[in-house]
């Protein structure tokens, strides 16, 4: 019914309401900003020149159209499983498209499956996502099985002699190991176990370290499992909104790593704790007891250690760092080469701008892999079938991830198409403050990381309503352009930064779960000696750092700013436990 003249005005009739525009010179006129006040059935009539079309649409309330993401939060927070919180927000929503009926619940519940899950994977793009990902795992699971990641751990932690020397060696490690969190957290807490023990470090502070390393490096590196992820998501709440449509996902993501407050200043944070020998609160006692020779919390029971020889290098084989280095310098090699390749421009920023980062990534993440298993099967450390062993072994870590999003991709599209983020401009453009928009998402993402237990849960659920809310923000606030993109940036850097900040915060956290059982440390404790630090760090980032941003300040003061507080408060608040060393009379 939208088909018209070229260039003739076209008049659209909704009972006693009419709307105008233009056809455009494809002879299609839009209405995308109808807005109809009351649900049911409406009689639509579009007219251009002497072409008449009718047709009935069925209405709904606007606000059923957030629904379906809201549904997916509570239920979240209330089953602590992102899985069957987007199955069923994925139902809801796809049943609001049909109509809340018996039959439209039947017919819902199926289309949720076998129209937007399908839908969502089969799409180009998603398909590269889904791909690099899982090939970055594999590369990854091929270099720990032949004993390069245990090369690179021991050259490191050997050169520590002292219980400062050792937490910063340990820092370095999760630094390096930093294309994947899993990874980051198994290899260098089990690695570095012995290390620690042996220099009366407690199993309290290795967790901390391990797992306040592992996420924060690995949301905003340029090349880890999480980047796929994350682009993916940016990139299909991109497509909600049609200014942004045309918009490289890899060049927004870039451009929020400065505003990614909480994870920058966490690592920092671990640095300042390592170097300094400074503690505060429960960390204190804790790393007293260890120098008094108990390096274990009083209670020893801890998680049950993972099983699988596919986390761990075969045994009595030759550990050569280059065999981890090769395939991941060439994995970064490969993906600068063929961005650069697939971009055009003058300026690194033009280039990254205009390159296909998703042939990138591919191609980038294939070349790895084919060098990892290369020079692995190359010197006899595995055979063809073990390397291949090793590559499912890493390969199948990315596959609960991998359900997530595209389980969020669906939603998206579900949301989509009841128009939500023409609801949230209706409701919130107007009254919530451009500025605030930052803080107010790095808030909600916090809360719903911390109560679910996911960041990558927290990341799928919120990006696709966060982007549409802060252009619509923008918009009304007359600053959708250049000037205002801060705000824009800010806002997906606070969806990733507020789930990685709830994630380190939340007890049923599984990247939490995982540092206590690499690092053999009781979980309530870890969970108690971690969460003071990461509550310091996570407000100084707010207050410094994400509202200030929102208000249009220059990301790398409020970096420089937060820095200078945190050292104060770890100077004025911070003990040695060095010195309460209990010493013989």
């Amino acid at each position: 019914m939208t088909d018209a003249i070229a260039g003739e005005e076209v008049t659209l009739r909704a009972a006693d309401r009419s709307w105008q525009a233009h056809a455009d010179a494809n002879g299609t006129a839009s209405f995308e900003d109808v807005v109809i006040d009351s649900p049911g059935s409406v009689t639509l009539q579009a007219s251009a020149g002497e072409q008449f079309a009718e047709a009935d649409l069925r209405v709904i309330y606007g606000w059923i159209s957030i629904l379906p993401a809201m549904c997916a939060i509570l239920i979240a927070l209330l089953f602590r499983n992102v899985i069957p919180a987007l199955m069923i927000g994925l139902w809801f929503g796809a049943t609001a498209i049909i109509g809340f009926t018996g039959a439209g619940l039947l017919q819902g519940l199926l289309d949720s499956f076998q129209v937007f899950v399908t839908a969502a994977v089969a799409d180009e793009d998603h398909a590269s996502i889904i791909l690099f990902t899982m090939m970055i795992g594999g590369m990854v699971g091929i270099i720990t099985r032949n004993g390069g990641m245990a090369s690179i751990v021991r050259m490191i932690v050997s050169r520590a002699k002292t219980a400062i020397g050792g937490q910063v060696a340990v820092w370095i490690m999760g630094l390096m190991i930093f294309f994947d969190d899993y990874s980051n957290t198994l290899v260098v807490g089990n690695t570095a176990r012995s290390l620690t023990d042996h220099l009366k470090i407690s199993r309290e502070k290795l967790a901390y370290i391990v797992d306040s390393t592992a996420a924060p490096v690995a949301c905003i590196a340029l090349i880890t499992t999480w980047i796929g992820y994350q682009i993916g998501l940016v990139d299909d709440a991109l497509s909600l909104v049609d200014e942004l449509a045309g918009v490289q996902a890899y060049s927004v993501f870039l451009h929020s790593i400065p505003y990614s407050f909480y994870p920058i200043l966490a690592i920092v944070f671990v640095l300042l704790i390592a170097s300094s020998g400074l503690d505060m609160g429960p960390m204190y006692d804790a790393e007293v007891r260890a120098r008094n020779g108990q390096v274990k919390p009083p209670s020893v029971d801890v998680l049950p250690a993972l099983e699988g020889e596919d986390l761990e290098p075969k045994g009595n084989i030759p550990l050569r760092a280059a065999n981890a280095f090769v395939p991941i310098a060439s994995l970064i090699i490969a993906l600068g080469v063929s961005l650069y390749a697939t971009g055009e421009g003058n300026s690194v920023t033009e280039i990254l701008g205009t390159a296909d980062p998703y042939k990138s990534m591919m191609y980038a993440s294939f070349v790895s892999v084919l060098i990892a298993a290369s020079i692995t099967i190359g010197q006899g450390i595995l055979s063809v079938h073990e390397t291949v062993d090793a590559w499912y072994g890493g390969l199948r870590a990315t596959l609960f991830g991998m359900i997530i999003l595209v389980l969020a991709w669906a939603l998206a599209d579900v949301t989509s198409t009841l128009s939500t983020a023409s609801f949230l401009v209706s409701v919130l453009a107007d009254t919530l403050p451009v500025a605030l928009v930052p803080a107010t998402v790095f808030v909600l993402a916090s809360i719903t990381a911390f109560t679910t237990g996911t960041s990558w849960g927290t990341m799928g659920i919120l990006m696709p309503l966060v982007v549409p809310l802060a252009w619509a923000v923008m918009t009304v606030n007359g600053i959708a352009d250049a000037s205002g993109m801060h705000v824009l940036y800010s806002s997906v850097a606070c969806v990733l930064a507020g789930a990685v900040w709830g994630d380190h915060c939340s007890p049923i956290s599984d990247t939490t779960v995982l540092s206590s059982v690499a690092s053999g440390c009781n979980h309530v404790e870890h969970v108690r000696t971690q969460l003071p630090y990461a509550l310091i760090v996570g407000g100084v980032a707010l207050v410094v750092g994400t509202i200030p941003g929102g208000y249009g300040l220059a990301p790398w003061v409020s970096i420089i700013g937060g820095i200078v507080i945190l050292v104060a408060i770890l100077k004025f608040f911070g003990k040695n436990a060095d010195n309460a060393v209990a010493r013989p009379d």
